[in-house]
C-alpha cells in the first residue's frame, strides 16, 4: 500500500525551510520521471514474451502481492542508503511487468493503442490537475490519511474477491473508485512534500508511483471494458 498514509502532522511541525521542502519535490519529480523507463520496459518484455501470462488467478495474486509488498520493504530498509534508488527502479520493472497482462489484453483490442495512450493521458491530466491543488490549498490535509487508508483497504479486498468472481460489473466500479482514491491519495502526498512532511525523496516518490501506477491501471481497464473494440 501507499508508504506515505500512515504519517501524519501539521506543515507547522515540520520545520523544514522552503529550500528544503522544493529539494525534496524537485528531487522527487526527477526519480518518478526515472521510475517510468523501467516501467516501460517491464511492460514491453512482459507483452513480447507473454511471461506473465501464466500467472492466472489466485497464483497472479500471491506473485503480485508478495513482490510488490517485498519490493516495498526492501525500499523502505534502503531508502537512506545508495541501494535505495536502485530498489526502487527494479520495483518500477517489476510493476511494469505485472501491467503487462492488462496491456496485452488492451492490444487485443483493434483500437488498443489509442486506449493505452489515453489512459496515460488521462493519468497525466490527473497529476496536473492535483499537483496544481496542492500548491494553492493552505490547509492541513493530514487528516485525509486514515480516511484513504481505510478506502484504500476495502478497494484492495474488493479486488481480490473480484478476482476469483470475475465480474465485469465489478471490475468497473473498482476502477472507478481506485480512480477517485488514488487521486485524492496523489493531492494528499503532494501536499506532504510541498508542506516539508516527507523529506525523504525515496519514499516520495514511491509513494506518488503507486497513486499514478493504480490511476493508469484503473483507466486502462476502465477503458478497455467500456471501450475496447474488436476487428
Amino acid at each position: 500500500m501507499n508508504n506515505g498514509i500512515t504519517r501524519f502532522g501539521s506543515a507547522a511541525s515540520y520545520g523544514l525551510s522552503q529550500e528544503q521542502r522544493h529539494r525534496v519535490l524537485r528531487n522527487t519529480y526527477w526519480l518518478l520521471a526515472l521510475s517510468l523507463l523501467p516501467t516501460v520496459a517491464g511492460a514491453w518484455l512482459g507483452v513480447a514474451t507473454g511471461i506473465t501470462m501464466a500467472l492466472q488467478g489466485g497464483l497472479g495474486l500471491i506473485v503480485f502481492l508478495g513482490g510488490a509488498f517485498g519490493f516495498m520493504f526492501a525500499i523502505e530498509k534502503t531508502k537512506n542508503s545508495a541501494a535505495g534508488v536502485p530498489v526502487l527502479l527494479g520495483f518500477t520493472f517489476f510493476m511494469g511487468l505485472m501491467l503487462s497482462r492488462l496491456i496485452g489484453a488492451i492490444l487485443g483490442f483493434s483500437n488498443g493503442a489509442e486506449l493505452i495512450m489515453t489512459a496515460f493521458a488521462g493519468t497525466a491530466g490527473v497529476f496536473f490537475v492535483m499537483a496544481s491543488l496542492a500548491t494553492v490549498i493552505k490547509r492541513d490535509l493530514s487528516g485525509m490519511g486514515k480516511w484513504l487508508f481505510v478506502g484504500a483497504m476495502v478497494l484492495m479486498v474488493g479486488a481480490i474477491v473480484n478476482v476469483f468472481v470475475g465480474s465485469s460489473a465489478g471490475m468497473m466500479a473498482i476502477s472507478v473508485a481506485a480512480i477517485g482514491i488514488f487521486s485524492a491519495f496523489m493531492l494528499y502526498d503532494l501536499k506532504r512534500i510541498l508542506d516539508g512532511g516527507e523529506t525523504n525523496y525515496i519514499s516520495a516518490t514511491l509513494a506518488l508511483y503507486l497513486d499514478l501506477f493504480n490511476v493508469f491501471q484503473s483507466l486502462l481497464a476502465l477503458l478497455g471494458i467500456m471501450g475496447g473494440e474488436r476487428d
